[in-house]
């Protein structure tokens, strides 16, 4: 290829680089697809409607939670110091460790959908495990997603107040 050649070529990809519209070089990924992945819960805060803090899943919590690419959802969250069965077998709890037991933990899976618009999530429940009531339900939560931080806002909790989970990606 000879000069004159090498340098047209140059001008017309010069060109036709920047006549491309601004957010065609460095758009960046539909949250929807910056959501798929795996993370483990960092903390979560709920805050009750006469403004109280409470740590339903104690101070140091344990959870997981998982978007996959094709709408599917899974979380499991709970708190590490709930009481353990006395009868050593989950069919045999007493009243009191069923109730702590449920009391102490979120197990869900579904399906889910972002809104781009307005950054919020919609998990639709096909199974809950600590409140069967919410099965077949959608819920609304808030999204935050920076780099490996991922924050959900729950605007409305079951007390009338609010909650906001953060989680970390696993990578």
């Amino acid at each position: 290829m000879n000069r004159r050649n090498a340098l047209g070529l140059s001008v017309i990809s010069t060109v036709a680089f920047a006549l491309l519209p601004g957010n065609a070089v460095a758009q960046p990924k539909p949250l929807k697809d910056q959501l798929v992945g795996t993370y483990t819960l960092v903390s979560v805060a709920s805050t009750t409607r006469d403004g109280t803090k409470v740590d339903l899943f104690g101070t140091n919590p344990k959870g997981l939670i998982i978007f996959d690419a094709g709408g599917h959802y899974t979380q499991v969250l709970v708190r590490l110091d709930r009481p353990i069965f006395k009868a050593n077998n989950r069919l045999e709890g007493t009243p009191e460790e069923n109730k702590a037991a449920l009391a102490g933990g979120i197990g869900q899976f579904g399906t889910w959908s972002v809104n781009e618009a307005d950054k919020s999530l919609n998990l639709h429940q096909q199974g809950v495990v600590h409140f069967p009531n919410e099965e077949g339900t959608d819920q609304k939560r808030v999204l935050s997603l920076s780099a490996d931080e991922l924050k959900i806002i729950i605007p409305l909790t079951g007390d009338g107040g609010r909650a906001e989970q953060v989680w970390r990606r696993v990578r």
